[in-house]
């Protein structure tokens, strides 16, 4: 039966059919599209600003002032952050799996087989602190005097030595040919490394001992096989890396000079963000300028009758 509505406008009905079909086939629910949709604010709220009460320095955010520190100023001084793409679902379903999986071993202080596989002599940390310090916007926190900043980053796992020291890991899933044994064919590699050394000075930091040495958890799907079949199958390897924290320390110093200036810093080359911000408003303003041109003429020619 014909709806009335949409006999009247029938371009709304090929709007909700359309929107029917992409809900059908999209991977997000109806409900993350709108909690995404409504995600991004432009003008954060004070206190989640640098110098607000809610303000710490995270993992990531030093990172991205490594990245690009135009884009990390605008984030954290202004309040403005870069607008963010859907969540890799995919790779969070990966994630939390894997802590279930070294859970079972943390409760039964046992070496998982992966472990053993590559000869690790250590099993995950049992630790009244470690859902905490794996919580987002929670995680590891630390005091740095120098600066005066609350630094803190999510950890994905801890391991410990029969000697008491502990070994930071990290949990990677992606997808892509051959067998991952390092990090050195990866676009991610420096960006990992700094991960890995970030979450050591944090842990040495608060007291512990920490092995220089992390590992990635890495969960590649295989993509060589006949069928899907419903199922994604992947091979796990075990990716060492050395940390290194020497870099941290300056960095810091860097940031808090960038946070106290009133002058914005320079965009990073290769930012993409800057890329897209700086291209439209050169082409906007080329087409304001036009406007004004033609505008100002028009009104010398009114002028010239009276």
């Amino acid at each position: 039966m014909e709806c009335p509505y949409f006999a009247l406008h029938p371009h709304l009905y090929f709007v909700s059919i359309l929107r029917a079909v992409l809900l059908r086939f999209c991977e997000y629910s109806v409900s993350t599209m709108a909690i995404f949709a409504k995600r991004y604010n432009p003008d954060r709220k004070a206190d989640w600003n640098y110098g607000g009460s809610k303000w710490r320095l995270s993992r990531s955010k030093i990172d991205l002032f490594i990245e690009c520190p135009r884009c990390f100023y605008l984030d954290n001084k202004l309040g403005t952050g870069r607008p963010r793409g859907p969540a890799f679902t995919l790779n969070v379903a990966v994630d939390a799996l894997l802590k279930k999986e070294f859970d079972i071993h943390r409760t039964n202080q046992t070496r998982h087989p992966l472990l053993e596989r590559y000869g690790i002599d250590a099993v995950p940390y049992e630790h009244q602190d470690i859902d905490m310090w794996r919580e987002n916007f929670k995680g590891l926190e630390v005091f740095h005097e120098p600066t005066g900043f609350k630094v803190s980053g999510a950890i994905d796992d801890v391991w410990v030595k029969p000697n008491g020291e502990l070994i930071v890991v990290d949990y990677k899933a992606t997808s892509k040919d051959g067998t991952i044994e390092t990090l050195a064919d990866s676009s991610w590699e420096h960006q990992y490394r700094r991960q890995i050394g970030v979450y050591q000075w944090l842990l040495r930091s608060l007291g512990h001992t920490v092995s220089n040495t992390g590992y990635f958890v890495y969960a590649n799907a295989q993509s060589d096989k006949e069928v899907f079949g419903g199922k994604l199958e992947f091979e796990i390897t075990l990716v060492p890396t050395e940390g290194d924290p020497q870099w941290i320390e300056p960095t810091l110093s860097k940031i808090k000079s960038s946070l106290e200036s009133d002058e914005f810093p320079e965009r990073s080359p290769d930012c993409e963000y800057c890329e897209y911000r700086g291209a439209p408003g050169k082409k906007l303003q080329k087409i304001h300028h036009k406007k004004s041109q033609k505008k100002d003429h028009e009104n010398k020619e009114t002028s010239k009758l009276f």
